[in-house]
Formats: C-alpha cells, structure tokens, sequence
C-alpha cells in the first residue's frame, strides 16, 4: 500500500519562497533599491518583473494543490517578515483576488498595516488589497476614518490610499473631502503624500467637483498636496489653485 505524501504546511511554502527570494535577488541591484527610500531597507534586489513572475508561478502551484485559504496563509506569513520582496510577494499571491475575500480577510489585511516598513509594501497592501475590497462592500469606507485618527504614519496614509480606486470610479466623493479636511495639518510628508495623491485622483475623475473644493482649501492646505492634487488638471486651473490671489 502505497503512503500519502504529505502536503506542505504554509510555513513550509512560505520558507521556500524566502529562500527563492534570497537565493535569485542582487546584491547589486539591492544597493540601488535604497535610493527610493528614507528608511533603512531590506532587500533581495529583485526587479518588479521579475518579482511577479516568480509570484505567479508560486501562487499557481499553492492554489492548485492546497486552495486559497492556506494561499491567504502563506501570505500573511510573508507579510510578517522584514524583506521588502517577501512582503510584495505577500501582496502579488492575492492581487485580484478580491472577489473571492470577505470580511474576514479585509480585518486580517487591516492587521497588517501594523507590519509596515516603507512606503512601498504600504502602498501595494492598500492600493491593490485593501482598495478593491472598500470598492466591494462601500461600507469599509468607515475604516478610513479610524485610521485617520492614528498616530502611526502608515495608518494615516492608509486612510488616504483606501479611496484611490474608489475615486477613479467617482466614489467616496463626500468621504474623500471630509477625510482630506481632518489630514490638512498633518506635517508627515508620506501623508502628505497620499492626500495629494487621492485629490490627484479626485481630481483627475471628477474635476466638476473636485477643483472647487481645492479652490476652497488652497490657501491653508500644505503646498505638497496641492501642487499633487492638480497634476492632471490643465495649466490654466493650475494656475488659479496654486498661485496665491494679489
């Protein structure tokens, strides 16, 4: 009688995929990484291609002979470590996948804003995770909100993040401009960033409402996010936002 093979556990797979990562990166390539970056950074030195090649095929093979729950398993163990290619591919085994994710999912990913370490793993958790499931079920937009009033940086720029793709489809209009009034005085440049980048958004979709808003808010809002915010818009209301009125 022939004995089963034992299937491995998501710890396993998770080790194998750190080691893949270790054993293909660059340690040139890894130097050059930390140049995008103010914190100290952990890297393999992988190209974003190529990250995603390796994602794919990893997430073929764990979907296929174990499902998506030990695949979200494996995911959360990549995401709990400290290399920033372990944490993307934590994020690449589950990019689209948001239909097949509930509540469950959105509160273990809301955990993992707690693991952050730059702007980057942020930025992939947020806008390619988190974001298709606030679009998904509108009511997850009441997180933002308590993320605002964090006083990690991370959790502030989440709020910002969380409605990026909601903006392109002219959502949340109401939420981002109550949202972006509770953020004005933030002084953290990566929040900064991620407000301006949300009214770029906005803007960019929804220019009806939006440049009135950024007309309403120009004359105390930091210079970071409104130069940000009207990056699409033409030259003539560029203009009129950013240049102060004599």
């Amino acid at each position: 009688m022939k004995s089963k093979v034992r299937k491995q556990t998501p710890a396993e797979i998770a080790s194998q995929i750190r080691r893949a990562l270790r054993e293909g990166g660059s340690a040139e390539h890894a130097e050059g990484v930390q140049r995008f970056f103010k914190e100290k950074i952990k890297s393999h030195g992988w190209h974003t291609a190529d990250l995603r090649r390796i994602a794919r095929q990893f997430r073929r093979g764990i979907r296929t002979d174990h499902g998506l729950g030990p695949l979200i398993n494996v995911a959360d163990q990549l995401f709990s470590g400290s290399v920033l290619e372990e944490k993307i591919v934590g994020v690449l085994l589950l990019e689209n996948l948001d239909s097949e994710f509930g509540d469950r999912e959105f509160e273990l990913f809301e955990s993992w804003l707690g693991r952050i370490s730059s702007w980057a793993d942020h930025d992939a958790l947020v806008h390619d995770l988190i974001a298709p499931m606030v679009i998904a079920k509108p009511g997850r937009v009441k997180a933002v909100f308590h993320w605002a009033k964090s006083a990690e940086r991370w959790h502030r720029r989440a709020a910002c993040v969380a409605m990026i793709r909601g903006s392109r489809k002219k959502m949340f209009f109401e939420e981002i401009t109550k949202l972006s009034d509770s953020l004005l005085d933030d002084e953290d440049d990566m929040v900064q960033k991620g407000l301006g980048w949300l009214l770029r958004e906005t803007a960019k979709f929804n220019a009806k409402q939006t440049v009135p808003y950024l007309m309403k808010i120009r004359h105390h809002a930091p210079r970071l996010v409104l130069r940000t915010a009207c990056e699409t818009l033409p030259a003539s209301l560029k203009r009129k936002i950013l240049i102060p009125d004599i």
